[in-house]
């Protein structure tokens, strides 16, 4: 196994350690759940607890752009005042008043009616609710973000069962094989024609590729178990794969198309550019609160004594309101989002040359799977013909069974070799899809 590989392995057990949840059960906890690829995707993007953070996270954008919104809507109230009043003239006079008495009341006082507010032009309010929405789309595109790299998790981790499910085939068919040389190694001693160290060859290796079989099957269970992590799964639910480890057809090489592609459909950019024009909003909005602003406000009720004898009052205000000196607060506004656009501008650029890099990188390694599967198949091909013709010698007398061993030793590396190359494959096609912002796309519908 490559160094690459174990390094991916290790990446994708770190990040589901890092990403799962709460496990919940899902149906009876009893049952086996019989999963293909798609079905673990459309689970996981239903029920994953990074999934449902940003959703949230979008339900909470969107609850802010409402409040901006709110911001420049009319706000209408009502009240309702039956008070009771005295107060001290003298101390509201500074001194006593002759002939005026000491008190005022006690009197009662009856008051009530509507108000409203609403903001006739303020351009500092509306630029922030352009801020708002942007920030919602761009919460949008994060969420989608998630989305695909929690689909490209499960992939990954469905391809590693895969990969120990596959493995695990093959080391019991290959303890099968070694289970039937060694009778016949026990055979031919007993009938005199073999030797005593065919037979202990052949049992070493009987033993050998037992053992191999209980270190797949212990990866085959902890791969499951993180697959059960990604899916949010009650832990004791067993999984079942309904795939198989195969070739599929991956997408033709388009060049140059795949890198325009990958720029428009990853969510990652989208996000940014959703930043960068709230940001943008932002420092207009910095800039508008020097024009301006007229604002609306008025009330109208009744008010007397009680509510007998009450009259109707109003009052009707139109204010204009502009800054004179703000102390350099909206000098510093418009600075601070010049630096934040600036910001988004070199992570934009970074954003850039990753995407480009993932797109050249998994196509490369797509085309150098593509090679390897083709040599791997032709390699188990020849090493089938080699146990075959090696066990023919050793049962017509004319060879020892080390050949046998070395045959099945060459055939064990070819089934290693076959299983791996189909993983990377898939895991490029995976890598690629990734790369172009088409996972979810590609594996959950």
């Amino acid at each position: 196994m490559s160094m690459i590989t174990i390094r991916r392995g290790t990446l994708c057990c770190f990040l589901i350690i890092l990403l799962g949840g709460t496990s919940v059960s899902w149906g009876d906890e009893s049952s086996t759940i019989r999963l293909t690829l798609r079905d673990a995707v459309q689970l996981a993007l239903k029920q994953n607890p990074q999934v449902q953070i940003a959703s949230i996270n979008l339900a909470q954008s969107e609850q802010d752009k409402a409040l901006a919104w709110s911001a420049l809507l009319p706000h209408l109230g009502a009240q309702l005042t039956d008070a009771a009043l005295r107060g001290n003239f003298e101390a509201l006079a500074g001194r006593p008043i002759p002939p005026f008495p000491r008190q005022i009341g006690p009197f009662q006082q009856f008051q009530g009616g509507a108000s409203f507010s609403a903001p006739v032009f303020d351009l500092t309010l509306w630029r922030r609710w352009q801020a708002a929405d942007y920030a919602s789309k761009g919460a949008a595109a994060q969420s989608q973000s998630m989305r695909e790299q929690i689909t490209l998790l499960v992939v990954s981790q469905y391809f590693s069962c895969l990969r120990a499910k596959a493995a695990l085939a093959a080391a019991q068919s290959r303890v099968d094989l070694a289970q039937a040389l060694y009778k016949l190694a026990s055979d031919l001693q007993e009938s005199g024609v073999g030797t005593g160290i065919d037979t202990l060859r052949a049992n070493v290796q009987l033993q050998a590729e037992k053992q191999s079989v209980i270190a797949v099957e212990t990866q085959l269970k902890t791969s499951l178990y993180g697959l059960s992590r990604l899916l949010n799964l009650d832990p004791q639910r067993k999984i079942e794969l309904a795939d198989e480890l195969k070739l599929v057809a991956a997408p033709p090489d388009q060049a140059g198309q795949d890198l325009a592609q990958a720029y428009g459909k990853r969510p990652e950019m989208e996000a940014l550019q959703e930043r960068e024009m709230s940001v943008a909003r932002l420092k207009d909005a910095a800039g508008a609160s020097r024009w301006p602003s007229v604002r609306a406000t008025g009330s109208w009720g009744y008010q007397g004594l009680a509510v007998t004898n009450s009259i109707p009052i109003y009052e009707y205000r139109m204010t204009l309101s502009f800054p004179l000196f703000t102390g350099g607060q909206i000098k510093a506004e418009r600075a601070k989002a010049e630096l934040e656009l600036k910001k988004v501008g070199q992570e934009k650029q970074e954003l850039r040359n990753q995407i480009t890099l993932q797109v050249q990188v998994a196509k490369a390694e797509l085309e150098s799977a593509r090679n390897e599967v083709e040599v791997a198949n032709l390699a188990l091909k020849l090493a089938n013909e080699e146990v075959t013709q090696a066990r023919d010698r050793f049962e017509a007398g004319v060879a020892s069974n080390l050949e046998a061993v070395t045959a099945q030793s060459e055939l064990a590396r070819a089934h290693d070799n076959q299983i791996n190359a189909l993983y990377r494959y898939n895991q490029a096609r995976a890598d690629l899809a990734r790369a172009t912002g088409q996972m979810e796309a590609l594996y959950g519908k």
